[in-house]
C-alpha cells in the first residue's frame, strides 16, 4: 500500500497485519482520486474519513493538500497507527479519532466538503449509510460523499446519488449535495 499522488506520492504505508482492516487497493484508490480531482478542489477541502482503518485515504488526501481531515475508526490500534504514521511523515492536518462511526455521525457538529466511508462490507446499516450521513447535515453544499461497498450489495435510493463505479468486487457510490 502506498500514497499515490501529491507531495508524499510513492511513500509506502506499512500497517501491522493485525489491524482489522480491508484497505482500498491502490488501483481502486487511483481511480477514485482521478474522479475526485475532476469534481472538486481537494486542496481547499475539509474531509471526513469514516471507518478509516489504516488511514490510507486520509494520508492520500493529506498528500494532495486537503486543509483538514478527520479520520474516525472504532479500533484503537487503527487510530494509534494513523497517529504514529502522521507523526513520522510530519503530517499535521489529520485528526485521528476513536469513535463508533454511526454515533459519531449523529453527534457530529462539523460539516465537510468531502466525506469518504469504507465500512465493513457486512455492516447491517450499509445500504442506508448515505441517507444517514445526508440526514445528519454534515455534507457541505456542493460537497461530495463517496461510499465504498461490495459490488454485490445495493445501496438504498438517495436524493443526492450521482453514480456508482465498479472496480471488481468493490464499488464506489458517489453522492453530491447540490443544495
Amino acid at each position: 500500500m502506498r500514497i499515490i499522488g501529491g507531495h508524499l506520492g510513492g511513500q509506502r504505508l506499512t500497517p501491522p497485519s493485525s489491524l482489522p482492516v480491508r484497505p482500498t487497493t491502490d488501483i481502486a484508490k487511483e481511480a477514485l482520486f482521478n474522479i475526485l480531482e475532476n469534481r472538486l478542489d481537494i486542496e481547499n477541502c475539509t474531509c471526513l474519513d469514516l471507518f478509516t482503518g489504516t488511514g490510507n485515504i486520509s494520508f492520500e488526501l493529506s498528500s494532495r493538500g486537503a486543509v483538514a481531515i478527520d479520520a474516525v475508526d472504532i479500533h484503537f490500534k487503527c487510530v494509534q497507527y494513523i497517529k504514529e504514521t502522521a507523526k513520522k511523515l510530519n503530517i499535521n492536518n489529520i485528526q485521528a479519532r476513536k469513535a463508533d462511526v454511526l454515533k459519531f455521525i449523529s453527534a457530529c457538529r462539523t460539516s465537510y466538503d468531502l466525506i469518504f466511508a469504507d465500512p465493513p462490507y457486512d455492516l447491517p446499516q450499509l445500504p442506508g449509510l448515505a441517507n444517514d450521513i445526508w440526514k445528519a447535515g454534515i455534507l457541505n453544499a456542493g460537497g461530495i460523499m463517496v461510499i465504498e461497498h461490495p459490488s454485490t450489495r445495493g445501496m438504498a435510493d438517495s436524493p443526492i446519488w450521482v453514480e456508482t463505479r465498479k472496480y471488481g468486487y468493490s464499488s464506489f457510490s458517489f453522492y453530491q449535495n447540490d443544495h
